[in-house]
């Protein structure tokens, strides 16, 4: 059964991104992924995306996506909402993984913009629409373009807001004017995917965020949204400006590479990276027990 959802909060308010373990000879590691789920639940997640590009998703396996929705839904399924990465730059790709999904029991499903491949607006909309109309589950929509190297415009989120299954946007676009217009116009749950900007996205109306750095401070992010939904917003403010070496620090290189590392440096279920991703150096891991400990967190 699907945690509570509300049309404003549809998969609440904190949800982080989680990293896919992996064994030290590289192949899944389901036990792992289930302790680290139910660890980021216990801190304060309302849900957790598994199989998003912080899940290393373009090296997984469809089986592997398949196994880890299932080992995930297993272990905090009843109490946080587990929503499944399915987007590719294949749509008929990515109607398989969403109709896989669904039959595991996801709850929702993230569909990224198709990259590479560059579509048209049209082409986006045809895309979302197709797998939207493909499962009984609501989508949130993931608008990147520093990845997908195409933005969704706002008048084409607009258009699939009309769509009944289409109930949330995750923002990584880094624009604060765009996401002001998407929220009032669309009516869709917005959440940050960009931890730098989940306070500013939170002031002009987002319903929460999608986070990475959660792996490491989700009570503290857990504290800034609660603050700020109860009208504490020097609090939340406060919490947020603490936090900035830890936003800052997680990204000096890609975040999942950074993600690991500090998991690893908790002793949480992480392991190693599949290429073309690579470990953290000793010198980046260095960098990043300095920027974690100039935002509270000492490892």
């Amino acid at each position: 059964m699907a945690p509570t959802s509300t049309p404003e909060t549809p998969f609440g308010r904190a949800l982080t991104a989680m990293v896919t373990p992996f064994t030290a000879d590289g192949s899944l590691d389901l036990e792992g992924a289930q302790r680290l789920a139910v660890h980021l639940v216990d801190a304060g997640n309302d849900g957790l995306v598994v199989n998003g590009t912080t899940g290393e998703s373009p090296t997984t396996t469809d089986a592997e996506k398949a196994a880890l929705v299932r080992a995930v839904l297993e272990a905090v399924g009843d109490r946080a909402h587990v929503i499944a990465g399915v987007g590719t730059n294949d749509t008929r790709h990515t109607l398989e993984l969403a109709r896989q999904a669904e039959q595991l029991g996801a709850h929702g499903l993230l569909v990224v913009t198709p990259y590479y491949n560059k579509p048209p607006q049209e082409g986006l909309y045809r895309h979302f629409t197709a797998v939207a109309d493909a499962t009984g589950l609501p989508v949130m929509l993931y608008d990147i373009p520093g990845r997908s190297g195409i933005p969704i415009a706002t008048e084409t989120i607009v258009r699939l807001a009309e769509h009944p299954r289409i109930v949330a946007n995750k923002d990584a676009k880094g624009d604060l004017a765009a996401a002001s217009w998407g929220i009032a116009q669309s009516g869709l749950a917005w959440y940050s995917g960009d931890d730098m900007l989940n306070l500013p996205l939170l002031s002009v109306g987002a319903a929460g965020f999608v986070s990475v750095v959660g792996h490491v401070v989700t009570p503290d992010l857990r504290a800034m949204v609660d603050a700020f939904v109860a009208g504490e917003v020097a609090k939340a403010t406060e919490i947020h400006q603490r936090l900035l070496p830890i936003f800052t620090g997680m990204f000096r290189t890609q975040g999942v590479i950074t993600t690991k590392a500090a998991l690893n440096l908790m002793g949480l279920p992480a392991g190693p990276l599949r290429l073309p991703l690579v470990e953290a150096t000793e010198a980046e891991i260095a960098q990043l027990r300095r920027d974690l400990a100039d935002g509270g967190v000492h490892l």
